[in-house]
Formats: structure tokens, sequence, C-alpha cells
């Protein structure tokens, strides 16, 4: 049973930084994606950034620029470094993981992430 574990979320002013990190557990094939998505209150789900085992990335156009997203191959675990958060930026982020060997997507708990102006 795989699972992924977040944190690193809370409320910050504009302008300020958070890190999100999320590690999974159990088995997932070498060849993955993992990456972020967000919701915000009565929106869509709506991808942030993925990142390849080869370490390929994808950023949704709204953080390009100021997130980042890494991994750790080693340890399973998925970051994202959110620099210059505006309040549009405020929603429950959720990790994911893709294990492409079985065509599987894995999600996390999700954590809220909250931009005071």
């Amino acid at each position: 049973q795989v699972q992924l574990v977040e944190a690193g979320g809370g409320l910050v002013q504009a302008g300020e930084s958070l890190r999100l990190s999320c590690a999974a557990s159990g088995s997932i094939s070498s060849g993955n994606t993992m990456g972020w998505y967000r919701q915000a209150p009565g929106k869509q789900r709506e991808l942030v950034a993925t990142i390849t085992s080869g370490g390929s990335q994808n950023y949704a156009n709204s953080v390009k620029g100021r997130f980042t997203v890494s991994r750790d191959n080693a340890r399973n675990s998925v970051y994202l470094q959110m620099n210059s958060l505006k309040p549009a930026d405020t929603a429950v982020y959720y990790c994911y993981v893709l294990d492409r060997a079985i065509t599987k997507t894995y999600w996390g708990q999700g954590t809220q992430v909250t931009v005071s102006s």
C-alpha cells in the first residue's frame, strides 16, 4: 500500500515563502512522475508542478518563476519551494505520484496554504 504524507503548509503574508514536502512509502516503480496540484474553495483542482524521475519539470503558468519543484529519488520524496506567494495561491495543496508501470496515481491528504494580503 502506497501512502503519501505531506508537510509544510501554513499561513503566511503575501511576498513570503513556504516549502512543502511529501514523502511516499510503499512500493513504487522507479519510472514515476511526482508533483503537486492545488484546489481553492469553489474551484477545480489544478496542476501546479510536476517532475519526472529523470528530473524534467513542468509548471502552471501562474507559478512559473516563483515555485520550484524538486525530488529526492532515494527517499521517494517531492518538494515544492514557493516564493513570492500571493493571496491567489491560497488553496489546499496535494502531492501525487503517478506510477507509470501500473498506470496508477496516489494522492496525499492535502495541506492548507493560506496567503494573507
